[in-house]
């Protein structure tokens, strides 16, 4: 389980990144004080345009940066004073992941199993698990360099779920994926699901969202504006399908002026 209270992120600019921005500001708040909780067995998904504090706050949760104020308590550990503790209950898969391209899959997920202390034994058997998931076996000792850019994704969520995490924080899961492995890759979050984990994603694809999450938390400009089932956010917005319920409350947040 995971709770996340009253959560802040702050970021000090840079002198470009205010000519950027076009303001004088010289700190930009990106995420404004949240709220929410995520459940065992729940996949649970942040919904929201780009920069509106989706991946800040899966930073925050997998303790790559601290909050500015607030508290996120992971399966009991505290994010702030606990971080080790945290870390080796979860994956966080990012697109900044980069693998070394001298490698081979084989070579680069041993490493990795390694890191986290798994046994030989262990290591052996997860890997070929995730590899048979994954269609990476064929691929094993084929040079990451020479790999296409969907086996490369593919291999990346290998390596974050090498250790049979319990919490599973993924950004943008699909991203750049072929229709074929996009399925792959939310088919096997269903089954994380069912053997009790607790999975977050983060997307602005609508379909993901509506065909994954069980609840949903719509941020914008680094604010919730709705949490719940589909089904409860329907309702709160008075609209049939995530599109136009997302649409109604962009448009109750000002539009992209806000956002």
């Amino acid at each position: 389980m995971i709770k996340v209270s009253g959560l802040k992120k702050t970021f000090r600019l840079s002198k470009k990144q205010m000519m950027e921005n076009g303001n004088k500001e010289k700190f930009k708040v990106a995420v404004k004080g949240i709220d929410f909780e995520v459940f065992d067995n729940e996949i649970f998904g942040l919904l929201g345009p780009n920069g509106a504090g989706k991946t800040t706050t899966m930073r925050c949760l997998a303790t790559l940066i601290s909050p500015t104020e607030g508290s996120i308590n992971v399966n009991g550990f505290d994010g702030e004073k606990e971080g080790a503790s945290v870390r080796r209950q979860l994956a966080f898969l990012t697109s900044e992941l980069k693998l070394d391209t001298h490698f081979t899959p084989d070579y680069t997920t041993r490493f990795f199993g390694r890191l986290h202390g798994l046994s030989e034994a262990s290591i052996e058997s997860r890997m070929n698990h995730l590899f048979e998931t994954f269609d990476v076996t064929p691929f094993r000792h084929t040079k990451i360099g020479d790999l296409s850019t969907g086996m490369k994704q593919k291999l990346s969520i290998v390596v974050s779920l090498i250790h049979d995490p319990q919490v599973i924080i993924f950004d943008e899961p699909t991203n750049g994926l072929d229709i074929i492995t996009a399925r792959t890759v939310t088919e096997y979050l269903k089954q994380l699901k069912t053997q009790g984990k607790t999975v977050i994603i983060s997307t602005h694809m609508m379909h993901v969202a509506e065909r994954l999450c069980d609840r949903i938390a719509i941020i914008m400009n680094g604010e919730i504006k709705a949490i719940g089932t589909l089904e409860e956010i329907y309702q709160m917005t008075g609209k049939s399908t995530l599109d136009d319920a997302f649409f109604r409350l962009y448009d109750l947040a000002g539009g992209e002026k806000n956002v």
